[in-house]
C-alpha cells in the first residue's frame, strides 16, 4: 500500500534544476469532490426550479442540467482556472499534469471521462482503493490522463517571485521537457547571473526568435503563461 507519509513529488528539469510539489492524498481530494458536489447540486437545483416557473421544466430539461454540471463543471475550472474547482481552491489543492506543468483540455477532459470508472462498483469504492495503493495518489483517470493532484503551498524561498512580464503564449507547440525548462529557468530566475540567464534563453532563439534581454523576457513571458501567472 502507498505510503500515505511519502508526499513528495519532484521533477528534474534538463538544466538539472529540481521542480518539487507535495501530492495531495485522498483526504482532502474527498472533501472537495463534496464541496464541489454540493456546489452543483444547488445549482442544479435552482436551475430546475427557475426553468419549472418557466413552464419548460421537464425530463429533458434536467438531464442536460445535470450533463452540463457533471462533465463541464470540472473540466472548465480545472483549464480556466489554474486547475482548481471551487472545491480543490477552498482545500489548497489543484490538478497539474505529472511533469507539473498546467493541466491542458485533453488531460482534463480524459480524468474527468473516466470518473465513471472510478464510481464502480458504487460511491467511487474503487477510484478511492486505486488512489490509496498508486505510488502518487492517481485514480484510473489521472493514471490514463498523466495527471496528479498536489497541495498549492506557500511560496518556496528557494523559487524567485515570478517576474513582473506579460504572460505570452508560446507561439509553437512546446515539448513537455521545453515546458518543464520554461517554468524551472522563470521560477528560479533570480538565483541566476544576467549573463546565464540570456545563455539559457539564446537556447531558445528557434523559438522565441529573439536574444539577449529581449529573448531572456520573451522566455519569462512563456513561463509565466505555462505556470498560470496570466493576470
Amino acid at each position: 500500500m502507498q505510503n500515505l507519509l511519502d508526499t513528495n513529488y519532484q521533477v528534474e528539469t534538463p538544466e538539472a534544476i529540481d521542480l518539487t510539489a507535495q501530492l495531495a492524498g485522498p483526504v482532502p481530494r474527498i472533501l472537495a469532490f463534496l464541496i464541489d458536489l454540493l456546489i452543483r447540486a444547488v445549482v442544479g437545483f435552482v436551475v430546475l426550479i427557475v426553468f419549472m416557473f418557466a413552464g419548460v421544466a421537464g425530463f429533458g430539461v434536467s438531464a442536460i442540467v445535470v450533463f452540463v454540471l457533471e462533465w463541464f463543471y470540472p473540466v472548465l475550472f480545472e483549464v480556466l482556472r489554474n486547475g482548481q474547482t471551487p472545491g480543490k481552491k477552498y482545500l489548497q489543492i489543484a490538478v497539474v499534469n505529472d511533469d507539473l506543468t498546467p493541466v491542458t483540455w485533453s488531460t482534463s477532459i480524459i480524468r474527468n471521462l473516466l470518473r465513471a470508472a472510478d464510481f464502480l462498483p458504487a460511491s467511487y469504492v474503487l477510484g478511492l482503493m486505486v488512489m490509496c495503493t498508486t505510488r502518487n495518489f492517481q485514480r484510473l483517470g489521472d493514471l490514463a490522463a498523466g495527471s496528479i493532484v498536489i497541495h498549492k503551498r506557500l511560496p518556496d524561498k528557494s523559487l524567485s517571485e515570478l517576474p513582473k512580464v506579460p504572460a505570452m503564449p508560446p507561439p509553437v507547440a512546446l515539448s513537455l521537457q521545453d515546458q518543464i525548462a520554461i517554468t524551472g529557468f522563470v521560477q528560479r530566475h533570480d538565483h541566476l547571473s544576467t549573463g546565464r540567464q540570456q545563455e539559457l534563453a539564446d537556447i531558445l532563439t528557434s523559438i522565441t526568435e529573439k536574444e539577449g534581454e529581449d529573448g531572456v523576457k520573451a522566455v519569462q513571458g512563456m513561463g509565466n503563461w505555462l505556470l498560470g501567472n496570466r493576470e
